[in-house]
C-alpha cells in the first residue's frame, strides 16, 4: 500500500501538470506520512539529496554553456564543420551532425546545441533547398551528443544517482566512444536521406579557408580540453575544472572573439541561475523519493521480476532498454535518471555490466527520450526553431531514430566501446 502511495500521488501530481520536482517531493512526503515516520527526515532527505559537493559542477558547466551560446563559439564551430565536410553530398546535414558534436562536447546542454545551432543552421539549409523536416530532425536528434560526449553534467547526476564509487573523470572518458559512434551513425542516416532526396553538395572552400576556419575554432574548442583535461590530469577536481571553464569562456567571448555585450551576459547568467535552480529543486526532492524507492526494496524487487522472467542476459538487457525508451518519451531526463539508476543499475550488476557502460546505456535512452513525442523536450524546441509542426518531424524522423538504436545496441552489448579508454587512460 505505502508504494502504491508513493507512486499512486507521483502520478497524480504529473497528470494535473504539476512540475515533475514538486511531484516527486509531493509524493515522497505523502509516503513518509502514510508509514508514520517523521515528516523531518522527509525534509532531512530533501536537503541531503543537494548537500554533495561535486553537485557544484553543475552550475559551472551550465553557466560555461550559455556564455558560449550567447558568445558566438557556435557560429566558428559551424564554420569549421561546413569548410571539413560540407562538400559531401548533402553536406550540411553532416555539418550540423558534426557541429552538434564539436559544441555538444562544449556546452554539455543538447537544449542549448539545439537553439545555438539550430538558429544558425536550420535557416540556412531551407535557404540551400534542404527541406524543412530534415534541417529539423537532423538538428534535433544530433543535439543529444551533448548529453554523451563530455563534459555532461547529466553524468554528474548520474554519478550521484549511483550512490558513490563512480568515478566522474572514467565517466567522462567512458562517453568519447560512444558519442562519436552515435554522431558517425547519425551522419550516415543524414547521408543517405539526403541522396534519397536528391540534395546537392556544397562546393569545397579550399584548404585554406579549412585552415582559418580552424583556427577560429580552436579557442572555443579548448574550453572542452580545459575541463575535460583538467579533471583527467588530475590538475582540476570536476567542480574546479567546471569553474575555470566558466572563466575562460568568458575571457573567449570577451576578449577574443569580442562578441559577448553587457545583455548577453545578463542573460547568460539569469538563464544559468534559472536552470540550476531547477536541477537543483529535482535532485533536492528526487533524493526523497528514492529514500522510498529502497525502502519499499523496489530494486530488489526489480531485480527478481526480471531475473524471474528469463536468466537471459540478452533479453534482460533489452527489457531495460525497452522500459528506459519508454520511460524517456513521458518523463524528464534528469528526473529519470535519479529514480531509474538505483532501480536497473543493481539489474546490470547482476548480469556484470559495469557502470560505466551502464551509465552511457542510460544516458543514450534517454536522450533519445528527448527527441521523442509526447514529452521531448528536444523535439519542441527543435519545430520551434524550425518553424514546424511536430507530426510534419516525426513522420519523417524515423532514419535518425534508427542510427541511434544502432548505436545503442552496439553500446549495450559491446561493451568495450564504453570501457577502452577509460581503462587505457584512467587505469
Amino acid at each position: 500500500m505505502g508504494l502504491l502511495v508513493l507512486l499512486g500521488v507521483f502520478a497524480m501530481c504529473v497528470a494535473i501538470g504539476a512540475p515533475v520536482a514538486f511531484a516527486l517531493g509531493i509524493s515522497a512526503i505523502a509516503a513518509f506520512w502514510f508509514e508514520g515516520l517523521p515528516l523531518m527526515i522527509g525534509f532531512q532527505r530533501i536537503v541531503s539529496g543537494i548537500n554533495v559537493f561535486a553537485l557544484m559542477a553543475i552550475p559551472f558547466f551550465i553557466f560555461a554553456g550559455e556564455l558560449m551560446f550567447h558568445g558566438g563559439i557556435a557560429m566558428r564551430l559551424v564554420r569549421f564543420a561546413q569548410a571539413a565536410v560540407g562538400a559531401v553530398r548533402g553536406g550540411l546535414g553532416i555539418v550540423n551532425v558534426f557541429s552538434s558534436m564539436l559544441f555538444g562536447g562544449i556546452s554539455g546542454s543538447a537544449i542549448a546545441d539545439i537553439s545555438a545551432l539550430g538558429s544558425i543552421l536550420v535557416p540556412v539549409m531551407k535557404e540551400k533547398g534542404y527541406d524543412a523536416d530534415y534541417a529539423v530532425n537532423v538538428t534535433v536528434t544530433s543535439s543529444i551528443a551533448g548529453i554523451i560526449i563530455p563534459p555532461s553534467h547529466n553524468m554528474i547526476i548520474f554519478a550521484i544517482a549511483a550512490g558513490g564509487g563512480i568515478s566522474i573523470s572514467k565517466l567522462f572518458l567512458a562517453g568519447v566512444v560512444p558519442g562519436i559512434l552515435m554522431c558517425l551513425c547519425l551522419a550516415a542516416a543524414a547521408y543517405i536521406v539526403a541522396v534519397k532526396r536528391g540534395y546537392a553538395a556544397e562546393k569545397f572552400p579550399g584548404w585554406t579557408a579549412l585552415v582559418i576556419a580552424f583556427f577560429g575554432a580552436i579557442p572555443g574548442l579548448l574550453t572542452a580540453v580545459i575541463i575535460v583535461g583538467g579533471v583527467l590530469s588530475g590538475v582540476f577536481t570536476v567542480t574546479e575544472s567546471g569553474a575555470f571553464g566558466a572563466i575562460y569562456a568568458f575571457l573567449v567571448t570577451l576578449l577574443v572573439y569580442r562578441s559577448i555585450t553587457w545583455a548577453k551576459f545578463r542573460t547568460a547568467v539569469a538563464q544559468s541561475v534559472r536552470t540550476t535552480a531547477m536541477v537543483m529543486i529535482l535532485i533536492a526532492c528526487a533524493g526523497a523519493f528514492a529514500y522510498m524507492l529502497t525502502f519499499y526494496r523496489v530494486p530488489n524487487l526489480t531485480v527478481a521480476f526480471l531475473t524471474g522472467l528469463t536468466d537471459n542476459p540478452i533479453l534482460i538487457l533489452l527489457m531495460i532498454n525497452v522500459a528506459l525508451l519508454v520511460l524517456g518519451m513521458i518523463m524528464d531526463m534528469a528526473a529519470l535518471i535519479l529514480i531509474c539508476t538505483p532501480i536497473f543499475l543493481p539489474v546490470a550488476n547482476t548480469l556484470g555490466v559495469d557502470p560505466y557502460q551502464f551509465g552511457m546505456i542510460l544516458l543514450v535512452n534517454l536522450g533519445l527520450g528527448l527527441c521523442t513525442p509526447p514529452v521531448g523536450s528536444c523535439l519542441f524546441v527543435g519545430c520551434a526553431v524550425g518553424r514546424l509542426p511536430m507530426e510534419q518531424a516525426v513522420r519523417t524522423i524515423w532514419p535518425f531514430y534508427i542510427a541511434i538504436l544502432l548505436a545503442l545496441m552496439l553500446i549495450t552489448f559491446v561493451p568495450a566501446i564504453s570501457l577502452t579508454l577509460p581503462a587505457l587512460v584512467g587505469g
